[in-house]
């Protein structure tokens, strides 16, 4: 390979190592924002399954592994040390293989995950009182903003301990929609039932929230495959400026 080639593979090296690192950070964010988020879906899942939180961990870890492999990759590409191209192909192939096996575990589980999640929305609605800031307030900010009522329908809510020992007509205050006549409208917390039929929606927020979490997870398969590709092509450019490397100097490297 010729000297032009070798300084353009390095230059190239150290901007995918860039990126990488870039988007390790945005992985740890990502992370970082599953974990302590309690304004969205993601919250009630946490809160009621350690899967999420475990996921969450995977990610912040991956992420701060992710920006320490892209700053060594940087500086074996720059100062052309072999043993930290090596060591950098290395880590990327055993991430991207992580990263595969986790994609490939996720698509056969995901019926498993829709059940478990199923379960965890229905026993909150059972054992709800409205106390639970974190849970049952997302999941009463969850009904308002997307218009609907329950899991599968408002008839969950009868499961609802409250609701069923109660002598009045109570229901969800979460799901009362606003275009019928009622009551004050309230954004937590369980309502009593003035007229004959109560003021709420009809549809269920299964249809709404599986289609967030198909539309994300869009989002977060088409990131995934990017950081993939980066990935590759960093460990193919590894490997060539590793073999252009003769002989190591490590007088290249800063001394502090």
């Amino acid at each position: 390979m010729g000297k032009g080639c070798i300084t353009v593979t390095k230059y190239f090296l150290f901007l995918f190592n860039l990126l990488f690192f870039i988007f390790g950070g945005l992985i740890m964010g990502f992370g970082l924002w599953v974990l302590f988020d309690n304004q969205s879906f993601i919250a009630v899942l946490q809160e009621s399954s350690h899967t999420v939180k475990v996921a969450s961990y995977i990610l912040i870890g991956v992420g701060s592994l992710s920006m320490a492999m892209g700053f060594f990759g940087c500086i074996g590409a720059i100062y052309e040390v072999r043993c930290l191209l090596g060591l950098y192909f290395t880590c990327l192939l055993l991430i991207l293989i992580a990263q595969i096996t986790a994609g490939v575990l996720i698509y056969f589980q995901r019926d498993r995950l829709k059940y478990e999640m199923s379960n965890i929305i229905n026993g909150m609605i059972v054992n709800y009182n409205g106390q639970n800031r974190t849970t049952e307030h997302t999941w009463d900010y969850i009904q308002k903003t997307m218009e609907c009522c329950g899991w599968t329908g408002p008839g969950n809510w009868s499961e609802n301990i409250l609701i069923k020992n109660s002598s009045q007509n109570l229901y969800s205050c979460s799901c009362r929609n606003a275009t019928m006549p009622g009551t004050d409208i309230k954004d937590v917390g369980l309502c009593e039932q003035l007229s004959a039929k109560a003021p709420i929606y009809e549809t269920g927020c299964g249809t709404s929230v599986e289609k967030w979490l198909l539309d994300n997870c869009g989002v977060i398969l088409g990131f995934c495959v990017t950081v993939a590709v980066i990935e590759l092509l960093g460990m193919i450019l590894s490997m060539c400026l590793c073999k252009s490397v003769v002989q190591e100097d490590y007088t290249k490297v800063p001394k502090y």
